[in-house]
């Protein structure tokens, strides 16, 4: 069954079939409104739908609340924390669903906080509040709380928001390790180069799927100019592909 969700009283997707591969980076690109944020909030669970989402075989409705968030991570658009917390204390809010409920974390716990914020370069400020942080330094602190959950499944909307390029480039090699782990990560960017490094790419325009398949394929290619109704153009950069305005 094809999946629909409202906003309000407007239908905002419409007959959504789609299937992610599992252990592969998927991208989603499309213009403003196109859907790209509610269909990843559907995938995780937080908006009412018609029709089916399954999360790695199984229903995502069947599913315990701890048991999904143990499996599934998220990071949405401007997300935030009481800035009181300590950058530590926020990447500990990733390991909740993994601690039985007022127990104090564990040695694993700890050491899943550590590798996170250092894979963010957020460790040296671990005891700052986060409310002391500029917005690309708390953009990290949250993405170490989405990776000390060590899900199986991330889902990241916008998650290079207020990077500057070095760290945006960090943030491409931490998905393909994630990637290589076996993990599946799905993320909404506007920036096209950025999602061009994806494997896989699902173009969306008007709530709906106009496209999904690889990368390098040509056929996603012309997708993605056609909904951004050929103001960018796909060209090849040595073995990447670059989208340039026209």
């Amino acid at each position: 069954m094809s999946i629909r969700a409202s906003l309000g009283n407007a239908e905002v997707l419409h007959d959504i079939s789609l299937a992610l591969p599992v252990a592969r980076w998927t991208s989603i690109v499309g213009p403003n409104g196109a859907g790209k944020s509610t269909l990843l909030k559907v995938l995780a669970g937080l908006l009412p739908h018609s029709g089916e989402v399954s999360l790695l075989g199984q229903p995502l409705a069947t599913l315990r609340p701890r048991e999904r968030a143990c499996k599934l991570s998220w990071l949405g658009q401007n997300e935030g924390s009481a800035d009181d917390l300590t950058v530590y204390d926020v990447a500990m809010l990733g390991r909740l669903p993994h601690q039985p409920w007022l127990a104090a974390p564990s040695a694993v716990d700890h050491a899943a906080v550590e590798q996170a914020l250092r894979s963010t370069q957020a460790w040296d400020w671990r005891g700052r509040a986060l409310g002391q942080l500029s917005g690309g330094e708390r953009q990290r602190v949250l993405l170490a709380r989405l990776l000390a959950v060590n899900a199986d499944v991330l889902l990241m909307d916008e998650p290079l928001a207020n990077l500057d390029p070095p760290h945006q480039a960090d943030w491409l090699l931490l998905v393909r390790a994630l990637v290589e782990q076996g993990k599946t990560v799905v993320s909404v960017l506007h920036e096209i180069g950025m999602a061009l490094h994806a494997d896989e790419m699902v173009v969306m325009a008007q709530g709906r799927v106009r496209h999904h398949g690889g990368c390098n394929d040509p056929r996603t290619h012309q997708a993605l100019e056609d909904v951004f109704d050929h103001r960018v153009a796909i060209h090849p950069l040595g073995d990447q592909w670059v989208a340039l305005p026209r």
